[in-house]
């Protein structure tokens, strides 16, 4: 009996350890941490703000291109030969028919006075011909000879001339040089390349427009160009020719721009900005392009909005903001802003500064002061 009520006791101390350890886990300690995490609410993120705004935009296409010469070339020679005489500096410019480079021509002249020799001969032969056949003292077969010898050494004289100019290279139009690449005494071959000439005003801009914008392209309308060597300056062009064929592999016709280039600021080869009007303005809903987070599964912004009412009582008074993440489809860039084409109604206010901190349904406080302005253009240098 007295071992039935030992057995007893322990059964109802360990039942009411395991009873109360049951409580304290299942019962007191949910309601313990939920008391403790509702009294925990996270300290409200400081972000910037704007209101998305309604604009009226011309529709714009926006490209880029390359700054090409109207006339460039390699100056080369003809004919090989010793470089006799350099008469040009790197980076020059010259005008047409300036003498840039003479060739040794020392043998060619000598055979010159040789040609012109034998072509004084057969002048005289050709002469003495004639009287003899005016009398009817020579044969026809005889003077026909002699007209022939006469044009022969005419002929050669010509040749050697003109191998004489070939050694003498000039500026075939007006334009400025670039680094010379060659030195007196060295031979030359023909081809060689000894420098370049390029004409700098005015100067072409080549970019690719896809096929679809084809019908926008008119020749003689105006584009704007920007170069990134001189950030914040516009150049105008006009809009010369479009090339007769479309790239296969792109689907875009390349579109040539003529600029005036009368300072020769721009250069050939250069990165070029090229946009122009492609219709009649109309009305959009724009951001700052700051307040948008591009991704893979669609590009979105953050809406602030009021803590809604079941909330409320949780939240600080002072800072009633919450953000909603609204998935929008953006559309034209100018500037610093961007439009927004489906997702967004004007007056809304999107977070421009801080994305990057917060999550879902985060309290926010906006900052007083200007939304995220645009870095500078930094120097490359």
């Amino acid at each position: 009996m007295r071992r039935f009520f030992v057995f007893a006791f322990v059964a109802l101390v360990l039942a009411g350890l395991v009873g109360g350890l049951s409580y304290f886990q299942f019962v007191f300690k949910p309601v313990m941490l939920h008391n403790i995490i509702s009294k925990m609410v996270p300290p409200p993120t400081t972000v910037s703000a704007e209101t998305a705004r309604t604009e009226v935009w011309a529709k714009r296409f926006e490209g880029i291109g390359s700054f090409t010469a109207e006339q460039g070339i390699n100056i080369a020679a003809q004919v090989g030969g010793i470089v006799e005489r350099v008469d040009f500096k790197s980076g020059a410019d010259v005008s047409k028919g300036a003498l840039l480079i003479k060739i040794d021509d020392s043998v060619e002249q000598a055979d010159l006075k040789s040609d012109l020799a034998a072509l004084k001969n057969a002048a005289l032969n050709l002469s003495r011909q004639q009287q003899l056949a005016q009398t009817g003292n020579g044969a026809k077969a005889n003077l026909d000879a002699a007209v022939a010898a006469r044009d022969q050494a005419a002929a050669l004289v010509d040749k050697v001339r003109a191998t004489i100019a070939q050694k003498t290279i000039t500026a075939p139009f007006s334009g400025r040089l670039g680094l010379r690449a060659v030195n007196v005494g060295q031979y030359v071959s023909p081809g060689l390349n000894l420098g370049t000439l390029t004409r700098l005003d005015p100067i072409f801009v080549d970019f690719p427009v896809p096929e679809q914008d084809i019908t926008k392209v008119t020749q003689g309308k105006t584009v704007t160009i920007s170069a990134d060597a001189y950030p914040g300056r516009k150049f105008k062009g006009l809009i010369a020719a479009t090339d007769a064929r479309i790239d296969t592999a792109t689907r875009n016709v390349t579109v040539r721009a003529k600029v005036d280039n009368p300072g020769h600021l721009l250069l050939p080869g250069m990165f070029a900005k090229v946009s122009f009007d492609e219709g009649a303005p109309t009305s959009v809903i724009t951001v700052p392009r700051t307040a948008v987070t591009f991704s893979l599964y669609g590009n979105s912004v953050y809406v602030i909005i009021p803590v809604p009412a079941t909330n409320a009582a949780a939240a600080d008074k002072s800072h009633d903001l919450t953000i909603q993440q609204v998935f929008v489809q953006t559309g034209a860039i100018n500037g610093d802003r961007i439009a927004i084409s489906q997702g967004l109604k004007a007056g809304a206010r999107v977070v421009t500064q801080g994305q990057i901190k917060l999550i879902p349904h985060a309290r926010v406080v906006v900052a007083a002061g200007d939304a995220l302005k645009a870095p500078p253009v930094m120097s490359k240098e």
